[in-house]
């Protein structure tokens, strides 16, 4: 019979960390990659028998391919702390490994909570990500923002979800986005992409356009709305922040 490691990044995920691991405490081995936690992330994941880590942060595809090379068993689980599998796919993971399936890797569902609202619509739902996979057949890839799995062989689809619980308020959304809009310029500017006029002015109005009308945030509620707002200025944000790097490097070549 085959075995599971279940692969998890942390930092001062206190809040988050018993509920991930709850969802996959019946797993072969819990792997906690973990960024220098302050709070009591690392005594909560201890008790769950986790093999803790702690490697130089180098951005979150370095981070989980970490704990991947630090599995042990032939099929590898990454998730988030601030997610949780349902009851649903838990089980399914669980037959998976029993039956010792031939396929490479597995797409599942992820539900994403916003301000206490499962959102459904705004493209956000259902959003398909490849977690489950073998380890003989693929790992993380190295982007230090928006990671991805990459395997090779046949890849099939499960109907259970992945539960997350990433922006239970503005604060933690703010806090979030700073950081994503800084990494995500940081990556376009060493890609040599640039940022003028058209991704300042145009690209916000439609982000929000796709989000709320084309993709059915309107069917969200209030927090649809809200978050397509967000998300338009979050475009904005990463395109001047963009900006401010070439600024930035053509002044520092002046100086030189």
């Amino acid at each position: 019979m085959s075995t599971l490691s279940v692969v998890v990044i942390t930092k001062n995920e206190e809040k988050n960390i018993r509920r991930c691991l709850d969802s996959v405490k019946w797993a072969d081995e819990i792997v906690v990659v973990d960024s220098q936690s302050t709070d009591r992330t690392l005594e909560f994941a201890r008790e769950y028998g986790a093999k803790i880590y702690s490697p130089v942060w180098r951005g979150f595809g370095p981070a989980k391919r970490s704990g991947v090379d630090k599995a042990t068993s032939e099929w590898v689980l990454s998730l988030d702390a601030d997610e949780e599998l349902s009851a649903e796919l838990a089980e399914q993971i669980q037959t998976i490994v029993r039956s010792n399936s031939d396929t490479a890797g597995y797409y599942v569902r992820r539900k994403t909570q916003f301000l206490g609202r499962w959102i459904l619509h705004c493209g956000w739902y259902p959003d398909y990500i490849l977690r489950l996979f073998r380890k003989s057949a693929g790992n993380v890839n190295n982007a230090e923002i928006h990671e991805k799995v990459v395997v090779k062989g046949e890849i099939e689809r499960l109907s259970g979800e992945i539960l997350h619980y990433s922006y239970p308020d503005l604060e933690h959304y703010f806090r979030k986005s700073n950081q994503y809009t800084s990494l995500g310029a940081q990556q376009a500017f060493d890609a040599g992409r640039k940022s003028g006029l058209f991704a300042l002015v145009i690209k916000p109005p439609v982000s929000f356009i796709t989000h709320y009308l084309l993709r059915g945030g309107f069917l969200d509620g209030i927090e649809g709305f809200v978050l397509s707002v967000l998300s338009a200025s979050a475009v904005f944000v990463k395109y001047a922040k963009l900006r401010e790097l070439w600024r930035q490097n053509r002044k520092g070549s002046q100086d030189r």
